[in-house]
């Protein structure tokens, strides 16, 4: 069962493998996904969210569950177009509760594999755009905190620390384990050699 990491959880902090296989076990990862994200309330979840290492992640920027026409799944995405640039506030489910504004690129156009291994490309503005540039980032370890100028982090440092402390505690109390064995897990699960929804480890989607 899936559930979402939070700060400073070091899946957040890990580089996503590209995803060599499109099968059910992965369509039904997607779906507890977006079951996960509706319940938070989210637009977008990326797969190290919920402590997988692949290159993919989910949006319906409707957060509608009824809205099943507006869900999309970037599989191996790539942002191959940027233009201009614009400032908005931003949160984060894995950060709850923290919001500031980031500037990303105004437009982008992106390039994926959908669920079926068909090649998709997104022109995008807009939330859109910048929900695929704040989940794409996450498949590469990053977080919107990490573009906050110091004053402005500093100004969440205590929020942020409050997340670090209930980590901790849940890793002293044996809820979760520590970082070298959830980074061991990790690499693991994304090893060529591994079975089952850790196979998606390839360089292109597939069928």
């Amino acid at each position: 069962m899936l559930s979402i990491v939070k700060y400073p959880h070091p899946a957040l902090r890990y580089t996503s493998r590209p995803v060599g296989q499109i099968d059910d076990e992965l369509r039904a990862v997607v779906r507890e996904m977006f079951d996960l994200m509706y319940e938070a309330r989210g637009v977008g979840l990326a797969a190290n969210q919920v402590g997988l290492p692949f290159r993919f992640f989910i949006l319906n920027v409707t957060a509608d569950p009824d809205e099943k026409d507006q869900e999309l799944v970037f599989i191996n995405p790539e942002i191959v177009k940027r233009h201009s640039s614009a400032e908005d506030e931003e949160g984060c489910l894995s950060i709850p509760g923290v919001y500031s504004k980031v500037r990303r690129a105004r437009k982008i156009k992106v390039q994926a594999f959908d669920l079926a291994g068909e090649q998709v490309e997104y022109d995008a503005d807009e939330l859109f755009s910048k929900a695929i540039q704040h989940e794409t980032d996450h498949l590469d370890g990053k977080l919107f905190i990490d573009y906050l100028g110091p004053l402005t982090r500093h100004s969440m440092k205590g929020k942020l620390r409050e997340f670090e402390l209930e980590f901790r505690k849940a890793q002293a109390g044996g809820e979760v384990p520590d970082d070298a064995e959830i980074v061991r897990r990790l690499n693991a699960m994304s090893a060529p050699s591994a079975g089952a929804i850790a196979t998606l480890s390839g360089t292109s989607a597939g069928t």
